[in-house]
Parts: C-alpha cells; structure tokens; sequence
C-alpha cells in the first residue's frame, strides 16, 4: 500500500477558493483549530465561494486527506532513520495507520460511498484515532519521538475540525432502513442457516481434514475470492497458534468455530516482548462486516509482559458471539468503528476491554483476574476528541471475579475503568456488578487528567458491587437516573444495531 499516497493525491478533485481571506477567517473561526484551517485554505484559489457548512465541511475533508497523504510520505521516507528495533516497530505502525486513515478520508468523500454524516462521524473518529494510536506507539515502546513532527502536518487537528463541523445527534440511524449495502439476499439466508459449518466456504482442521491446517492460509485463500459478499471460514476444534491479520480489503469474512475452549487461536506478543501494543494482537480485523462465532482468541504472553492484545478489532459493523478473549493486561482492543459483542466472554487485569470504537457488549460474561500490583481496571476507553462518536457501553453482563481472583479477592481492588484519553467514555447499564468492584467504582488515570472532561456513567446496575453511595465524586461521573439518557448508549441508538444487526443472525437487546 505504499503507493497509495501518489495513487490517492492524483485523484484529489482541487480545493475550492477565491474566497477571500477574511471568509477563511470566519468559516474557520467556528473549529477548534482555527489556525492550520486559516492558514491552509487561506493558500487554495478556485472559482466559487465558500456559501454553506457543507461546502465548508467538504473542503476541509479535502484539505485532512491532502495533508495526509503528504504526512504518509514524509513518514515513508523517515524510514532509513530508525535506529533500533523499537524505533522502527513504531514507525511500521505509523505507515500502516496513515494508509488507514487515508482510506478513510477518501471513504468519506467518495461520491460513490453511501456515506450518512453518521458514517462520515465513525470514520472521521477512525482516522483521528489511528493518528493518536501512531503516537502512542513510541511512547509505550520508550524510544524517541524525534520523527514525530515531520510525520504530523498538523493532519489530527484538521480531522478533529471535521469532526466539529460534521457533529451529529444521538440516535441518527446509520442506514435508512433495510440492511446495509455489504449483505446480499443470498447472504442473509446463509447468515440464518441453522447449519453454517456445511454452507463453509473453506474449512481449516489441525488434523488436515479440512483445506487448510492453518487460519492464515484460509485467510490468504480468502482474499482471492471473487465478490464481496459473506465469506465463511469454518474452523474446526483445535488450538491454533499463530498471528492473523484480516486486513482493510477482506470484509464481510466470517470465522465460525466450535465453541468457546474448543477452536482456540493463541499467541504471545506483547510491548514487554519488544511489539507496540497496536501489534501485539494474536488475531487483528480491520476489515469491514467481520463476524467471529464459536472462537476463543488468547495471548499467552502473562502479566508480567504488560500489553499484550487477544483481539484488535478496527472492523466497521463488526459483530463477536458466543466468543471468549483470554489474556491480562489489554486484553481486547476495540480498536475502531462500530462493534457488538453478545454472550462473550473477556478475561484480563488491566484496562483489559479499551480502545476508541463505538461498541456495546450485551449478556456478557466479564472476569477479572489476579494482577501483579494488586489492582485491576476493567476499561480503558480512548476517545481524545468531544466529537468523535465513540465510547464503550456494558449492557446486561455480568462482572465476576475470575478462578483465580476468587481466593485473594479480598486483597485485589478492582475497577470499572480509568480515563486513557481526555474524553473516555464508558456506561455501565442493567449489569450485574460483583462484590470485587471497589466502592469508588472508578479509578483516576494520573492525578486529575480527564477528571472533568470524561463521561462515565452507571444505570440501574444490581449486585453486591453497584451501590453509588460512595463512588467518586468527578464532575464528569454520572449516576444516570434517566432512562432518556441511558438509552443514548443502547444497542439500537450508539451503533444504529436495528439496521445491521438483524442480518447477522445474532441476538440482540435494542433498547434498554
């Protein structure tokens, strides 16, 4: 995909502008970076005036995408100054993720993408994440950030301008009734099977009785097909150890397994291995329409390793059931995009169900287990922009403590979540909360960072662990009381679950 930067910038259609200086000014004067918006529109001349938000919107998507796609190369070209393993692991997950966020510029603009300004919203907050994510990087790897300011051009602050400018409501559909676009008819009556393992497509089995012995050769089979429509990959009983990666151009893919402890992928990289959290995932989706049933995804890698990913998920309208994700620290990285997660179950210590998608986990099965420092935290949402439409939303699960956390509960503090990013988001609704959660329910990230700008919130929670009368007191913590706001975070509003949901098969709550 290194080309795609020349590829991407010669299709650009050119900036709008003989609009004068002082129309920039205030067009611009609206976004929360009024200055790169100025100082970059203000240097483009066409034929036409800037005459209503949407051209204004347009023009700045336009001016994200160009900025990025330079950015992309100054980063390709940094790549001969790397000067360890570390440096380099880094830059890698920089290149990847500006090739990302170029694909979602261009989705966005596309005249050909049935694009609702919800999808504009998830894919915008995407390629800011993916830019945060590029950063993050060098900082949990401990190596120098010196490339940093070459690879930016100012690109996050321009994203996060879109993101004000394209701002939605609540509970906007995502797709106007019927099922999205990637379901086809045919789709829709495998997807109901009763028996989907002999409607396959390909079949992997360790003992060679199926095509392949391996996912990623099924996966790389895959990407061969013809078409774009629902793919079924069974995989039969059996641990398999290995990293896959289901990249931007496979979707609609489906891994089927035979149950939670029965079809197990497993591996064991981690950041304390020398891996940037972003990589260190045993299985990584980025793919649209990704359905895994019956799986168990594990990292191996132990406590002691620190991050160490099962599953990252950047899978727009993805759907997890009936799965399991074992590992400690980072357990499951809902990375981006709109997920949903039904009758799981997630195992881990610290921040171990995080990142900056919008998803929703319902019926549910969430343990936590015994951490090194005595202390766990069961989320660790990444939302850095107001805007972005993003957030974690526990629905009707249960949150117990682990065989292991069992005998030393008494001795273990445990936490709903603590704020990674200035605006985590994270809701905790109709959950069963054990007595392990601590009476403080939520823990602070490093002294009072995020304390008033996050939005955490607890709805109608029952068990030994939900009493609010002595959680903490930030001005961004809420006890919701009001079912108006609580269903903001619903299955049927946060990820538009009525108008994809339905063709997945799988069960699902819409509303409270």
């Amino acid at each position: 995909m290194a080309f795609i930067a020349l590829v991407l910038l010669s299709l650009l259609t050119p900036l709008v502008s003989v609009y004068s200086f002082d129309d920039v000014k205030s067009w611009c004067s609206q976004t929360p970076n009024p200055q790169p918006c100025d100082y970059f529109l203000s240097q483009k001349t066409d034929q036409s005036l800037i005459k209503q938000k949407s051209d204004f919107l347009n023009l700045s998507m336009q001016l994200a995408l160009e900025r990025a796609i330079i950015a992309h190369g100054n980063t390709l070209s940094l790549g001969s100054k790397c000067r360890n393993e570390r440096e380099k692991a880094a830059w890698n997950d920089c290149l990847e993720l500006y090739e990302h966020t170029i694909l979602k510029l261009n989705k966005t603009l596309d005249p050909n993408t049935r694009c609702t300004q919800v999808d504009a919203q998830t894919w915008l907050s995407t390629a800011l994440t993916n830019l945060q994510t590029c950063q993050d990087g060098f900082i949990e790897l401990g190596v120098s950030d010196y490339l940093l300011p070459s690879m930016s051009n100012n690109v996050s602050k321009l994203i996060s301008n879109t993101l004000s400018i394209n701002k939605v409501p609540y509970a906007e559909p995502s797709y106007k009734g019927g099922y999205p676009t990637w379901v086809k008819p045919g789709d829709r009556k495998l997807l109901q099977s009763s028996s989907l393992a002999s409607q396959a497509n390909i079949v992997v089995s360790k003992d060679g009785s199926g095509d392949y012995t391996t996912i990623g050769a099924a996966i790389t089979a895959a990407s061969k097909r013809s078409g774009s429509g629902r793919y079924v990959i069974y995989v039969k009983a059996g641990t398999y150890s290995e990293n896959v990666q289901i990249g931007s151009g496979l979707k609609n893919i489906m891994l089927l397994g035979d149950g939670i402890g029965k079809t197990i992928v497993t591996g064991s990289k981690s950041v304390g291995g020398g891996s940037t959290t972003f990589k260190s995932a045993t299985v990584a989706v980025v793919g649209d329409g990704f359905i895994a049933r019956g799986m168990t995804f594990r990292n191996t890698a132990g406590a002691s390793n620190h991050q160490a990913v099962a599953l990252r998920s950047g899978s727009d309208l993805s759907v997890y059931y009936q799965c399991s994700f074992e590992g400690y620290q980072d357990t499951l990285y809902t990375y981006s995009e709109r997920q949903f997660y039904r009758e799981c179950d997630i195992y881990g210590t610290v921040d171990f169900i995080f990142g900056n998608a919008a998803v929703v986990f319902q019926n549910c099965n969430i343990y936590a287990r015994n951490p090194p420092n005595k202390i766990n935290t069961v989320t660790a949402q990444g939302r850095t922009d107001p805007n972005q439409n993003t957030g974690i939303s526990i629905h009707d699960c249960k949150v117990t403590a682990a065989s292991d956390l069992k005998p030393v509960q008494s001795s273990v503090k445990t936490y709903l979540g603590r704020p990674w990013k200035e605006y985590s988001r994270t809701v905790f609704l109709k959950t069963y909360l054990d007595s392990l959660i601590n009476s403080a329910g939520w823990l602070e990230w490093s002294g009072d960072f995020a304390l008033n700008t996050l939005y955490y919130g607890e709805y109608m929670n029952t068990g030994p662990g939900s009493s609010t009368s002595g959680r903490v007191k930030w001005a961004g913590y809420h006890v919701i009381t009001s079912s108006t706001e609580a269903a903001k975070f619903t299955a049927g509003n946060f990820i538009s679950g009525n108008s994809w949901l339905p063709s997945t098969n799988v069960p699902f709550t819409s509303g409270l």
